[in-house]
C-alpha cells in the first residue's frame, strides 16, 4: 500500500512540473506578428475614414487601441483628442467634439438615435454613429468603418470627417503622424512684402518691401533671414507679387499673421494694398485707425494747393491722400476730381467709415472731398477760419454732394 501510494505522489508531482514547463515555455514565445490588412505602400491615405498605417500598426482584429502611440496634427499644432485614437482593420477612429469643432464646424448631438449633425460654411454632414453610411448634403457616402461609442467617447473616423469638412490628410510615417490640413490658399499678394517673423507692435507702418529685394536701411533677404535696421523683428522672406498664403489670423488693423506654402509662420502687413485679404473685422480696425488718425491733424490749417508732402497744413484733397497714405498704403491721386474715379460708388444709405465724399465747390462739378468719419459726422478741411474738423453731414453739404466713393 505505502509503495503504490508513493507511486502515485510521484506521478502527480511529474504532472504538474510538466504542465507548469509547457506553460513557461508557451509565455517565453515572442508574440506574432499582426498581418498587413492589404498591400498597398504605407503612409498613404484610403478611401473615406481609412488612414494607411505601417504594417506593424495594423491587426487583424476588428477593433482594438492603435498599440503604438500615434500624434494628430492640425494646422501644424497637435490635437489632443481626450483619448486614445482606437484602429479598426487600419480605419483611425478619434472622439468626435475636438475633431469637429477644431476644424470650425459647429456640433449638435442626438442622444435619441445617437445623430452627429455638423456643419462648416456651406456643407452639412449627419451621421448615425455605428452606421456604414453618411449624408453630406444630399450625397451619399460610404465609410470602410463604422463609427463606435467606446470608453464614454464617441468616436468617429478621422478622415473621412475630416475631408468632409474641407480639409486634407495625410499619414507622416517617420512622425508616426496624422497630419490634417485646413488650409486653403486663398488670399494672393499684391505687392512684394516682408514675411517677419513677429509683428512691429511699435509701428503701424508694416514692413512693406518694394518689389526689389532691396530696401534703404535694411539688408537684402537672399535665401535666409535680415534683422531690421531698427532692431525690430527677423525678416524671413520676401513674398513676391502673386504669391498665396493662408491668413491664420488678424493681429490688429495692421498685421496679419500667415502661413506660405512652403510652410512658414509669419507676419504681414494687413495695409489692402500688399493682399488682396478682406473682412469685415479688418475693415471695422482700419477704418477706426484711419479716422482716429486724420482727427490727430484737427485745427490744422488750411492753405489752398499745400502739398501732400508735409503735414503743417493742408487743403481738402491733400489732407485726404495724405491720411490715406500714412495708414492705410493706398496711394490716391493729388486733386479730388481724379480721386473721384477711384474704388466703387456707393449709396448714401451704405455709406461706412472711411468712405470718400465728393461735392461740388468753386463752380466745379467735383471741387471738395471728405472722409465719412461714421454717425453722420464728416472729417474734411476747406477753410481757413477752421482748418482740418469735423461736422455734420448736413442739408448744406448734402445738396452739394455728387457722390461717395469705396476706396479699400
Amino acid at each position: 500500500m505505502t509503495i503504490r501510494k508513493n507511486a502515485l505522489l510521484s506521478a502527480l508531482a511529474l504532472s504538474l512540473l510538466f504542465s507548469a514547463s509547457a506553460r513557461a515555455e508557451e509565455a517565453a514565445k515572442p508574440p506574432a506578428q499582426p498581418a498587413e490588412t492589404n498591400s498597398r505602400t504605407a503612409g498613404t491615405v484610403q478611401a473615406a475614414g481609412t488612414v494607411q498605417m505601417a504594417p506593424d500598426a495594423q491587426t487583424t482584429q476588428p477593433s482594438q487601441t492603435v498599440p503604438a502611440p500615434i500624434s494628430i496634427y492640425l494646422d501644424g499644432s497637435q490635437l489632443q483628442p481626450g483619448a486614445e485614437p482606437v484602429n479598426v482593420n487600419g480605419t483611425l477612429l478619434v472622439p468626435m467634439r475636438r475633431l469637429f469643432e477644431g476644424q470650425g464646424a459647429k456640433l449638435s448631438w442626438n442622444n435619441t438615435d445617437k445623430t452627429v449633425t455638423a456643419t462648416k460654411d456651406s456643407t452639412t454632414l449627419t451621421y448615425r454613429i455605428g452606421d456604414l453610411t453618411a449624408m453630406v448634403n444630399d450625397r451619399t457616402v460610404q465609410l470602410n468603418a463604422p463609427g463606435q461609442i467606446s470608453g464614454g467617447y464617441t468616436m468617429v473616423p478621422l478622415r473621412f470627417v475630416s475631408e468632409a469638412l474641407g480639409s486634407t490628410v495625410t499619414w507622416d510615417q517617420a512622425a508616426h503622424s496624422v497630419q490634417i490640413s485646413t488650409m486653403t490658399f486663398e488670399t494672393s499678394i499684391r505687392w512684394g512684402v516682408n514675411l517677419r517673423s513677429s509683428p512691429d507692435s511699435g509701428s503701424s507702418s508694416p514692413d512693406a518691401a518694394a518689389p526689389s529685394l532691396t530696401k534703404v536701411g535694411r539688408s537684402p533677404v537672399v535665401g535666409g533671414s535680415s534683422t531690421d535696421a531698427r532692431g525690430g523683428s527677423n525678416i524671413l522672406e520676401l513674398l513676391p507679387t502673386g504669391a498665396k498664403i493662408h491668413v491664420v489670423r488678424e493681429v490688429d488693423a495692421f498685421w496679419l499673421e500667415v502661413r506660405t506654402q512652403d510652410n512658414q509662420t509669419g507676419y504681414i502687413s494687413a495695409k489692402p494694398k500688399y493682399t488682396d485679404y478682406t473682412s469685415p473685422s479688418l475693415t471695422d480696425k482700419q477704418t477706426d485707425e484711419l479716422v482716429t488718425y486724420g482727427e490727430t491733424f484737427l485745427g490744422a490749417p488750411y492753405v489752398f494747393g499745400a502739398s501732400p508732402d508735409q503735414t503743417s497744413s493742408f487743403d481738402c484733397s491733400s489732407f485726404v491722400k495724405r491720411v490715406f497714405q500714412d495708414m492705410l498704403a493706398i496711394d490716391l491721386p493729388r486733386v479730388s476730381y481724379d480721386q473721384a474715379k477711384v474704388g466703387t460708388e456707393v449709396g448714401l444709405d451704405e455709406l461706412r467709415k472711411g468712405d470718400l465724399l465728393f461735392f461740388g465747390a468753386r463752380d466745379l462739378n467735383i471741387g471738395h472731398v471728405a472722409i465719412y468719419s461714421g454717425d453722420n459726422q464728416l472729417l474734411h478741411t476747406y477753410s481757413e477760419k477752421y482748418g482740418v474738423r469735423t461736422e455734420a453731414f448736413s442739408d448744406y453739404w448734402k445738396k452739394r454732394f455728387v457722390t461717395a466713393r469705396r476706396v479699400f
